[in-house]
């Protein structure tokens, strides 16, 4: 790879010269690189579930910068050499991560981060067999990252479990039982 500097030759040129280099412009430099050929390889499991990861993350970023306000949220969150467009993919590309579930009297305290945003994190409550008590919306914090849903009972030998789920609608389950 080669970083071109001040040439006028090269200033308007992009694409594959020969079938050996390829001229493409990032971040106002322009690079020459060795053109790159499709592997010989078999793709692996994990390759193949990443591809699909992908494909659904771009799909997701399509449709959803159709909306103006979302795509200004996005873009707001570029940064140099990027655009809404990777900002949407990288957002749908990751769940978001409930790293504590703890109580405060009859309150459930869930602590859920994102890169970008959790949009919603709901509660339920359910019995020692299993059958569903209560559920409902958590209700979010002044910090951004506590989520907190007042509960009506903590049966023993229950357990609760905390949906949070990001603005492309990746979910996070975590379950603590009850004791």
């Amino acid at each position: 790879m080669a970083l071109v500097k001040d040439n006028l030759l090269l200033h308007a040129v992009r694409g594959t010269l020969g079938n050996q280099f390829t001229i493409y412009e990032r971040n106002d430099q322009i690079i020459i690189a060795k053109k790159r050929g499709p592997s010989k390889n078999k793709p692996t499991k994990k390759q193949l579930e990443a591809r699909y990861k992908m494909k659904v993350a771009a799909a997701y970023a399509k449709a959803i910068l159709l909306d103006p306000d979302i795509k200004a949220y996005y873009k707001s969150l570029a940064g140099p050499g990027q655009n809404a467009y990777n900002m949407a993919v990288k957002d749908a590309y990751k769940s978001p991560e409930v790293q504590n579930i703890r109580f405060e009297d009859e309150t459930v305290v869930v602590t859920a981060k994102d890169e970008f945003r959790v949009a919603e994190v709901t509660v339920r409550v359910l019995d020692g067999d299993g059958v569903i008590l209560e559920r409902g919306p958590a209700v979010v914090g002044r910090n951004g990252v506590d989520w907190y849903y007042k509960l009506a009972s903590r049966p023993p030998g229950g357990k609760i479990i905390v949906v949070a789920v990001d603005l492309p609608g990746n979910e996070t389950v975590r379950e603590v039982k009850l004791e």
